[in-house]
């Protein structure tokens, strides 16, 4: 980088070096094979249980650390996304942060006991469940239903693109309680792997993110208890948007983090390769794309620091998380598909690393609201 950063201190900088550490040791190796399984291995998650690094944020009454530090996590999210293993840097990252926060914040004491003590270690995998086949972006058109039976909820519906999914062994899933209520008749719910009715589809092949689990869910007649009600029936929605800031500034640590990995790895690849008698980088549209690449990473990289330091300090609003998801995901895949210009026919293979952030970058512009959406978000906030 051309200008320091400054948001870490000694201690931050101690913990990036051990989540480095982590990777190289435990995640760099297994990748490859991870993406011919299409998900990660159920030992990889213990092993980072192990370690320290799920669910910072739980408290130690539950197993957890009780960090309340956020660039912990911050450096957990973007040391993975610069790592360039990008199935492992949306699974993780989501189970920590995303979907953990939803049980701490809103499940009784039942099931925060009985849940966050196996996530922290990595016994549990946890998942969220909101997209369905034929609602995307729309929360509030979402048809999977938990009508009240008394004692219980009685699930009915699917799910689709859920990361994590097919490992999973507890899924936070929205429904709607009140059918006829729109947006305020949805609830969440907490549902275990092994409920019966509750089946899962084999992980999806899809154009990147090889290594993580994405799947359908479905739900046929599944009784929910009643007290795996997170929060207050029909509040769902409102806890969702809540909660969405979050998930869109770890999407958007985890694009930057990508972007400058990719960058990296291609300033290397240019100076090693040769073409007319001398370095690529020595090109003058080589060094051009890389300067110009180099500039727009480091100005979005100043604007993802500030909102990490707006979201340690409880400001961070939607607008500004939406703005953030919309424009480093745009950069990621902007720099992932310029760089891989630079490697010719090799960027092309995907044994090379600008191949696979290539094809990873792509989804980040859709998944935690479309960048479509995102600037809906920023639009009524400049136009209120």
């Amino acid at each position: 980088m051309i200008l320091p950063r400054n948001i870490y201190d000694e201690e931050h900088l101690l913990f990036k070096s051990s989540v480095e550490d982590f990777i190289n040791k435990e995640i760099l190796p297994n990748n490859a094979q991870w993406e011919n399984d299409h998900m990660v291995s159920r030992e990889s998650w213990e092993k980072l249980g192990e370690a320290g690094f799920l669910c910072l944020q739980v408290p130690e009454q539950y197993g957890g650390m009780g960090i309340t530090d956020f660039k912990f996590n911050a450096i957990f999210t973007e040391a993975l996304g610069f790592s360039g293993c990008a199935g492992p840097a949306v699974g993780y990252p989501l189970h920590n942060d995303i979907v953990a926060p939803y049980i701490l914040h809103y499940g009784n004491e039942e099931t925060k006991s009985r849940i966050l003590p196996d996530a922290v270690s990595g016994k549990k995998i946890l998942a969220i469940a909101m997209t369905e086949p034929g609602t995307g972006s729309d929360l509030q058109g979402i048809k999977t239903t938990a009508i009240d039976q008394g004692d219980h909820y009685l699930l009915n519906g699917s799910k689709t693109f859920i990361t994590n999914g097919y490992l999973s062994d507890v899924v936070v899933v929205a429904a709607k309680t009140n059918p006829n209520e729109g947006s305020k008749g949805t609830s969440l719910l907490v549902v275990e792997s092994g409920a019966e009715g509750y089946t899962k589809g084999t992980p999806f092949h899809k154009v990147g993110l090889h290594a993580q689990d994405t799947c359908e869910l479905f739900f046929d007649n599944v009784k929910v208890p009643k007290s795996a009600l997170l929060g207050k029936e029909g509040e769902g929605f409102k806890y969702l948007m809540t909660e969405l800031a979050q998930e869109r500034l770890v999407v958007g640590l985890s694009a930057i983090a990508a972007a400058e990995g990719a960058l990296q790895k291609t300033i290397q690849y240019t100076k090693e390769r040769k073409a007319f008698g001398k370095s690529i980088s020595d090109f003058q549209n080589t060094r051009f794309v890389l300067a110009q690449l180099s500039s727009e990473i480091e100005m979005c990289r100043v604007y993802v620091d500030r909102c990490v330091e707006l979201h340690c300090e409880g400001k961070l609003e939607a607008a500004a998380a939406s703005a953030l998801k919309m424009l480093t995901t745009d950069l990621q895949a902007k720099v992932a598909d310029e760089c891989l210009q630079l490697f010719g026919g090799y960027g092309y293979i995907w044994e090379y690393d600008i191949a696979r952030a290539w094809a990873d970058a792509r989804v980040q512009k859709i998944y935690a609201g479309t960048n479509e959406i995102m600037k809906e978000i920023v639009a009524r906030r400049i136009l209120a």
